[in-house]
């Protein structure tokens, strides 16, 4: 199934959109996306020089992102602006290195007309790399 691309829901853009492609949507629900990271992220090469690793921040920043297009693919949330409200119980369980792809997924646990909370992961591989609850709020654009 093809979903529309990153660039064409959410405000985001390079360096600082993190989606690849959309997997998959449920509206209302969940959805499943990825982020191929190529190496040529300007981030590694600071983070760190000699053993280049994607930031664990710019990890729960990608699960944000599906989440914004989550809830941006509803219509009654046209013109509106999800925002980053909180992250807890954050973890970290695997670097991540260039040349990977993670794959996210995002489920709502709550949502409503001013925000809501969901749950969200990372993996590589299958392999377990970030996980956290994060909390949102939706504004006017």
């Amino acid at each position: 199934m093809n979903f529309p691309k990153p660039e064409d829901v959410l405000p985001h853009r390079d360096p600082f959109l993190f989606l690849t492609e959309i997997t998959n949507l449920e509206p209302g629900k969940s959805a499943t996306a990825i982020w191929d990271l190529d190496g040529n992220e300007q981030f590694f090469e600071g983070h760190f020089p000699g053993r280049p690793t994607l930031p664990g921040v710019l990890m729960c920043e990608s699960i944000a992102q599906l989440g914004a297009y989550l809830v941006l693919s509803d219509d009654k949330f046209a013109g509106k602006l999800p925002l980053f409200g909180g992250l807890d119980k954050a973890r970290f369980r695997r670097q991540v290195h260039p040349g990977e792809t993670l794959q996210l997924r995002i489920e709502v646990n709550r949502l409503t007309s001013k925000g809501g909370r969901a749950t969200g992961e990372a993996r590589v591989d299958g392999d377990l790399a970030c996980v956290a609850d994060l909390m949102f709020v939706v504004v006017d654009r």
